[in-house]
């Protein structure tokens, strides 16, 4: 791994996340394409300001963008619920990815409150 964010477990459960979302978008019906658009965007936005915010020099830059990332999991909240409404999502499948979304955001909020902590 060539990136320090590559070796945060959150940022590897982020792109995990990404890549579950990505499979099940492409299985989503016609007429859908908004739905998987947005959770797709959503999914990767988390992961990718993860990346971002690490690659950050002043402690302000960095919570900025890890509150984007933490932001973009609470965006795939309703959207998951919509797949779950919409008979697209079947509910095991569902909790098991809204479980998910809850981690990653604790382990956001974690990364977060760790900046806060530190001295420099």
């Amino acid at each position: 791994m060539a990136f320090a964010f590559e070796k945060l477990h959150v940022y590897q459960r982020a792109i995990s996340f990404a890549d579950a979302i990505c499979t099940f978008s492409r299985e989503l019906p016609r007429g859908y394409y908004f739905l998987g658009d947005q959770l797709n965007r959503a999914a990767l936005s988390t992961a990718a300001n993860i990346a971002e915010g690490n690659g950050r020099f002043t402690k302000p830059d960095r919570r900025n963008f890890f509150g984007i990332a933490r932001g973009s999991v609470q965006e795939c909240v309703p959207l998951l619920e919509l797949a779950a409404r919409q008979g697209l999502l079947k509910p095991d499948r569902h909790a098991e990815l809204k479980a998910n979304l809850e981690e990653i955001a604790k382990m956001i909020s974690g990364l977060i409150k760790g900046l806060e902590s530190r001295r420099t």
